[in-house]
């Protein structure tokens, strides 16, 4: 008879949406690199007794989580982020939580979670990918074998690059508005055209600012400074 243990599952090895199916969390899905869950509560105060528990586990647990609490609502999301994955890690929080939030009263809606990503067509991706890093403030990241840029906390879209033929300046059919505060505009429009971006139209600031990457595609950074008389 071997006197030989199994070796331990690695803590840091990340999971596949597959290994995750037979881990049977019923509360929880896996989009892309997250595990996401989104419960409702009775009330406030009820959603906010469930962050106080589950900010003791995951003390205990040494292992943390990324919250959003609303009226009634807590949405979660779970990730490894020294391996940039779902790890076993979160699998044992991920129960802890659903336990909590059963005793809770909390009604899980795994149907409800998403991720929303976008992709931006170009035929140089290195040449427009700092300009949008810069932009957003987000970070660049090797994942999927290509190169992203992320928000560091996950909470806005991750922009990825579609290789496609060179073309003329498009016409766009949306742009991004992103609201920041006014006293960090001036820097972040730097920022933008150190990073190879260009300032095409500032006649309506301190309402926005026009920003283009060196390909063409537009921006608009907004404040509320200039919409004052409507609310916007």
């Amino acid at each position: 008879m071997s006197d030989k243990s199994e070796t331990p599952p690695d803590p840091k090895r990340t999971l596949t949406e597959l290994e995750l199916v037979s881990e049977q969390l019923s509360d929880w899905r896996m989009l892309i690199d997250r595990l996401h869950a989104s419960f409702d509560t009775d009330d406030f105060v009820t959603a906010v007794k469930l962050v106080d528990a589950i900010t003791l586990a995951a003390e205990e647990m040494g292992h943390h989580p990324d919250l959003d609490l609303a009226y009634g609502r807590l949405d979660v999301r779970l990730s490894s982020h020294d391996v940039g994955g779902v790890t076993l890690r979160d699998v044992a929080l991920a129960r802890t939580i659903s336990e909590l939030a059963l005793a809770a009263g909390a009604t899980p809606h795994p149907e409800r979670t998403s991720v929303l990503e976008l992709g931006l067509d170009s035929a140089d991706a290195e040449q427009v990918r700092p300009f949008w890093a810069a932009l957003l403030g987000y970070d660049t990241v090797v994942a999927w074998g290509e190169i992203q840029i992320r928000d560091a906390t996950g909470r806005r879209p991750t922009i990825w690059f579609q290789p496609t033929e060179a073309h003329d300046v498009p016409r766009q059919r949306w742009h991004l508005d992103l609201r920041i505060p006014p006293e960090v505009v001036q820097d972040r429009i730097a920022a933008a055209i150190q990073a190879g971006g260009e300032l095409i139209d500032a006649t309506a600031a301190p309402a926005f600012w026009v920003l283009a990457d060196p390909q063409g595609n537009r921006a608009r950074l907004t404040t509320w400074q200039g919409h004052e008389s409507h609310g916007a």
